[in-house]
Formats: C-alpha cells, sequence, structure tokens
C-alpha cells in the first residue's frame, strides 16, 4: 500500500519511495477496527482539497442550521476540532451562533484562517499539554478527523474538559459499514488509523462520556454523523436529603426511650449502614436477625450484638425499629402474631419511619 495518501514523491523521492503493508485488527471485545503501526508524521493536521465542492457547502449550510437551531444553540460559542484552513469556520459563522473558534496543528492553516479574520488557536488535544485559553465551549464539530487520532479516547476527554455541562457536538467518520458491505478494500489508508461502524462509534462516544442523541449515514453512505450531549454527572441530592432526614427522624424517635428498650430487627447491608451513619450504638440493645451465621456476632464499625428473634422473649425491649428492606412488612407481620407484648413497632423506608404497632 502507500505509505500515505499524501505522500507524493518527486523524481528525485521515487527512489526511496517503498510500498508499506498495512496490519488490520479487531478488538475482540467491542468489535472497533484499526490499524496497526505507527500514525502519519501529519495526523494532527486536518488537510482538505484546496477548495469545497459546492454541494458539500450547501449541505453543510443546512445541516449546521439545524443543529444550531433544532438543540439550542443560537448565541452560543461553537468549537471546530481540527478546523484545517477554516472552511467550516466560514459556514458556522453564517449561523445563528456568536462565535466559531477552531483548533488546528498546522502552522500553515493556522496562518490561513487568521487572514481570513478566523478565530484559531494552534494545537492539538491529543497532546497533553495543550489548553485552550477560552474553555468552556456550548457546541463543537469534529468532521472526518477521528479516524487519524492514534488515540481517540485521550483527545474525547481533553476535548470534553473544554465543553459546557450541557455542550452538544457533531462527531463524523467513514462509514466502515459501507466499506464492508461493498467491498472496498481501497478505503484503507495509513491516513486512517480507526474504521467506525455506527456501532463501535456509539460504543467509544459513550466510553468517553457522551450521549449520542442521534447517529444517521449521510453524503450518499460515505459518512456516519452522530450528534452527541456531553454527558451530565449524575444527581445525588436527593441521597444527602435522605441521609439526613433519616438520621434526624430516627435519633429523634429513640432519643424518646432508654437503650436497654430498643432493639432492631435487621442485619442487612442497609441496615447496618443506617445504623453507623446515625451512630445507634448508644441508643440500641441488640440487633435481630433470623440468619444463624449472624447470630452471637457483632455490627461492623457500631459493634452491637446480634441476637436471634427468640431473644425478645427471653430479655423483651419495648420497642423494635425494623430495618429490613424489602423484608420489612413480612417481619411486621410476624411481630404482631407473635411478639404481642412489644408495645411499638415501626418500619424504616425509603422516605422515613411507619408505625406499624
Amino acid at each position: 500500500m502507500p505509505s500515505s495518501a499524501q505522500g507524493f514523491p518527486d523524481l528525485e523521492g521515487i527512489k526511496h519511495d517503498l510500498g508499506i503493508d498495512l496490519a488490520v485488527f479487531q478488538c475482540s471485545i467491542c468489535g472497533q477496527v484499526q490499524l496497526g503501526g505507527e500514525p502519519v508524521s501529519y495526523y494532527r493536521e486536518v488537510i482538505r482539497s484546496s477548495s469545497i465542492s459546492n454541494e458539500m457547502n450547501e449541505f453543510r449550510e443546512e445541516q449546521f442550521s439545524l443543529w444550531v437551531d433544532r438543540y439550542g444553540l443560537k448565541g452560543k460559542k461553537i468549537l471546530e476540532v481540527g478546523c484545517g484552513k477554516g472552511e467550516y469556520l466560514s459556514i458556522l459563522n453564517k449561523t445563528e451562533i456568536s462565535s466559531a473558534h477552531g483548533v488546528e496543528y498546522s502552522q500553515k492553516s493556522v496562518n490561513s484562517c487568521i487572514s481570513s479574520k478566523l478565530n484559531v488557536t494552534k494545537g492539538f488535544f491529543g497532546d497533553m499539554d495543550f489548553v485552550l485559553p477560552e474553555k468552556k465551549y456550548d457546541g463543537f464539530v469534529s468532521l472526518n478527523f477521528m479516524e487519524h487520532w492514534p488515540d481517540p479516547n485521550k483527545v474525547l476527554q481533553n476535548l470534553k474538559n473544554n465543553l459546557s455541562d450541557d455542550a452538544v457536538g457533531i462527531i463524523e467518520v467513514p462509514n466502515f459499514d459501507m466499506i464492508l458491505n461493498q467491498g472496498l478494500y481501497s478505503e484503507f489508508i495509513s491516513d486512517h488509523l480507526t474504521y467506525f461502524t455506527s456501532d463501535t462509534l456509539i460504543f467509544m462516544l459513550n466510553y468517553n462520556g457522551f450521549d449520542v442523541l442521534d447517529c444517521s449515514i449521510i453524503w450518499h453512505n460515505y459518512i456516519i454523523s452522530a450528534v452527541v450531549r456531553k454527558r451530565k454527572r449524575l444527581d445525588v441530592s436527593l441521597l444527602s436529603e435522605r441521609k439526613f432526614k433519616i438520621e434526624n427522624e430516627l435519633n429523634v424517635f429513640l432519643d424518646q426511650f432508654e437503650k436497654n428498650d430498643v432493639a432492631i430487627w435487621g442485619a442487612g447491608h442497609q441496615s447496618l449502614a443506617v445504623i453507623a451513619l446515625a451512630k445507634l450504638e448508644k441508643k440500641v440493645r441488640y440487633i435481630v436477625d433470623s440468619a444463624i451465621f449472624k447470630q452471637n456476632k457483632y455490627t461492623p464499625a457500631t459493634h452491637i450484638l446480634i441476637v436471634p428473634p427468640s431473644e425478645l422473649i427471653k430479655n423483651p425491649v419495648k420497642v423494635v425499629v425494623i430495618i429490613a428492606g424489602s423484608y420489612s412488612d413480612e417481619v411486621a407481620r410476624i411481630m404482631r402474631s407473635t411478639y404481642h407484648h412489644i408495645k411499638r413497632v415501626v418500619i424504616l423506608e425509603d422516605t422515613g419511619l411507619r408505625d406499624v404497632s
């Protein structure tokens, strides 16, 4: 195979120009197809033909306008990852965004962008020391560039750090499904290190923290186009709220009784966590559990003795708090039918205490 798609030797150069072998590998886990060997020397640069065809120009104008409108990007900052000489930046600037900014490694292309009064920063997200001077972009595009990256995961992670929490992007790569289905062996080139099907593209984007909102085949079946959104961190505020509420409610309730008057039924993981986090070791006489292997042992962290249910008769208490998850109602029925002498029985549920006396 040719050693690169951009290496055109002159008369003197052909004396040293040799073909190369391309080794093609597929991951046995995710199915991703990649070439072995080193990338071409210019893999950080976006090299496009001298101009965009009229058909492509019209296609991008419509595509970008619909994207900006559909995903609320009017008046927002947009980033192009690998902008070349600014061909698509110029089209993005025609939409209703506030500004388009490009990242490009080739100094020649950067100079071309600057001469066209386009905003551009020299660099490549795959280089660990690269940092954009102005962070947190609301949208981004990366068009037929990802397949050149030796480490797509690193680039996507660094890119994500420069996006706002709700950022939406377009990522496009050549369609390997079409290459396979039509037997297009000549589409293998040393410039393209990774070959994406729709499934493997979605997998890689999900793996790197992007939710895929849409994935479609465009441009005469040659391109897979994915619209993605930066995945938000999970909202864990309800966990903190419930923890505070339950700990407070438990302690207020148990403060009404002496330690020797209180037992908890349940030594499962939920009960153990609640007991430890609410610091109940000085407010509970013992823990009841029907699992023989737990009996005559102690609760971890709080060191409360675990006893069999028969202890409720031998050494009775006045109050039992049931913390047994989905078995709590069943335990409550046992309490009512067998342990009539216990005056107060409550169940700890997700939202707090429920009296079942």
